[in-house]
């Protein structure tokens, strides 16, 4: 892949993006919290595949991958009026719906085509299946991380938000407020296992399932950033101080730590 391909993707992108805004405020608002969002993912993917053992032509491939990475949620927002999959389609096989649709990937090589799009695919689902191509397998594991970074970023910011800010909208309103959560969910956080997203009924739930994103981290970078940011203690502290969060805080910050104390030096891809 070359740099003047990456170059005519943004531009395409730009130009796609723009046709979705009208005279919607509220939409408005949402899709620019996702144009941002897209931009900020592309520089967090920059900044974790630069200590990565990889060639300019797959870094321009994971930029193209961050790029394009919710490219659906465009239609999917304007037509349902939520992010939220569950409750109209999930975003990433619509994203590449999308790019088949409006063919823009067709100047590339066809594996680079099938990295990108298979990448997209599974960038928002519960877990990466077993047996993924090996020249897959990193993109989808990149995308993934710096994707959890920036909703991350989002959660620890959107929730000290105004709820009348039209750019909280999104993110507060998937579950119901409140002081309950799930037992199943904090069983298995401290089972260390994913979350079944149909559990997940309030707002305390939403925060869990971020903290259990920890397991789902691949890159040491990425464990620095949320170490450095200090994200899951943010998420813990607007959390109710229970027994149950307690441990929970204690198994996802230790484990946090001794990722980062396996450090060895430059990262294999």
């Amino acid at each position: 892949m070359q740099t003047k391909q990456l170059q005519q993707f943004k531009q395409w992108y730009a130009d796609y993006v723009a046709g979705f805004y009208g005279d919607d405020a509220f939409v408005n608002a949402n899709l620019k919290l996702k144009e941002d969002h897209t931009a900020r993912v592309c520089a967090e993917m920059n900044d974790l595949t630069q200590p990565l053992r990889m060639t300019e032509s797959e870094r321009l491939l994971a930029e193209t991958i961050a790029l394009f990475h919710d490219v659906g949620r465009y239609e999917q927002f304007t037509k349902y009026r939520t992010f939220s999959d569950i409750k109209s389609v999930p975003h990433g096989p619509l994203g590449v719906q999308v790019l088949i649709k409006h063919k823009v990937l067709e100047g590339l090589d066809p594996d680079e085509q099938q990295v990108i799009k298979r990448a997209i695919e599974l960038h928002a689902i519960k877990q990466l299946p077993n047996g993924l191509l090996e020249y897959l397998a990193p993109f989808a594991k990149l995308i993934r991380d710096a994707d959890k970074l920036d909703i991350y970023y989002l959660m620890t910011e959107v929730d000290n938000w105004p709820l009348e800010d039209p750019k909280a909208a999104p993110m507060v309103n998937w579950f119901a407020p409140g002081d309950g959560y799930s037992p199943e969910i904090i069983k298995a956080i401290l089972e260390k296992r994913h979350i079944d997203y149909t559990l997940m009924k309030t707002s305390h739930d939403m925060k869990l399932l971020e903290l259990a994103w920890v397991y789902d981290l691949n890159y040491q970078a990425t464990f620095r950033k949320v170490r450095d940011r200090r994200y899951l203690e943010k998420i813990i502290a607007m959390l109710p101080d229970t027994p149950d969060i307690r441990k929970v805080a204690g198994v996802v910050l230790r484990y946090r730590d001794e990722m980062l104390g396996e450090e060895t030096g430059e990262e294999q891809l």
